[in-house]
């Protein structure tokens, strides 16, 4: 009996509540984006979409290219502003006289037309002499792997005339590759065409053996089909490095000579 007169006491208070509203995002509106999500609906699909990525890609292929164009072009400044820089320089002007481990007289003229990638050294060298002319003939053998390409003269000239004749410069280049040259001459001429390049070289004492190391500047020089000096690279510039600078320096060069 307390229960139901406490209970018609309570019951009009709770029948004056309004039912609580759920919130939308927790009912039907929710229920319906996750809906149209699943089914794909409000996204955009089919050709438009794929408009849509081909313009993107489009855009960025197209950004790609004009970045390596600027690239490529730039490259190319800064190689004709160094080619004229070394052109300035004044080196190789002049001609030499020397003899080819046939022994055969040859002067400057004899290459001219031709690209030439010459090597000062001498023959009793021990390790820095057959490494770079190793280097020269990776060089040349890989300009030679491509047709399109003119062939390129190695040419290696002595600092110790004294020791390297005709005959030691031809049992010397046999060694390393067919078409390489040997040059040699008398001290006089040696030194001519060396103090040409700006090659310095200086022979040490000799030992009990009469043997003796010579020490001398380190670099292959380039020089293009009109004779004259285009380039040079040291120790720290690996075979393919140089064969593609060569590449570039055929690909700008314009004869002044015609």
């Amino acid at each position: 009996m307390l229960l139901l007169a406490q209970g018609s006491k309570v019951w009009p208070r709770l029948s004056r509540l309004k039912p609580q509203v759920l919130p939308r995002t927790l009912g039907g509106e929710a229920l319906g984006m996750r809906a149209r999500a699943l089914s794909g609906q409000g996204l955009p699909q089919g050709p438009k979409l794929r408009t849509r990525l081909l313009i993107t890609a489009l855009f960025g292929a197209g950004l790609g290219w004009a970045w390596l164009a600027a690239k490529a072009e730039k490259e190319q400044r800064r190689q004709q502003q160094r080619t004229e820089a070394l052109r300035q320089a004044a080196v190789g002007r002049g001609d030499f006289s020397l003899l080819d481990h046939r022994g055969k007289p040859r002067c400057k003229a004899d290459f001219r037309g031709q690209w030439v990638l010459m090597y000062f050294g001498f023959t009793h060298c021990p390790d820095i002499c057959p490494d770079e002319l190793e280097k020269l003939v990776q060089v040349v053998q890989q300009l030679e792997a491509d047709p399109s390409l003119p062939l390129v003269q190695p040419i290696f000239i002595t600092v110790d005339p004294e020791r390297d004749d005709v005959a030691a410069m031809a049992r010397y280049v046999q060694d390393f590759h067919p078409r390489l040259l040997g040059l040699t001459g008398s001290a006089e001429q040696v030194a001519q065409v060396s103090q040409s390049y700006r090659v310095y070289y200086s022979a040490g004492p000799k030992d009990e053996d009469q043997d003796y190391i010579v020490d001398h500047s380190i670099a292959i020089y380039l020089l293009s089909p009109d004779g004259l000096f285009t380039d040079y690279y040291g120790r720290s510039r690996s075979a393919e490095q140089i064969a593609n600078s060569v590449k570039q320096h055929m690909g700008t060069f314009h004869s002044i000579l015609s």
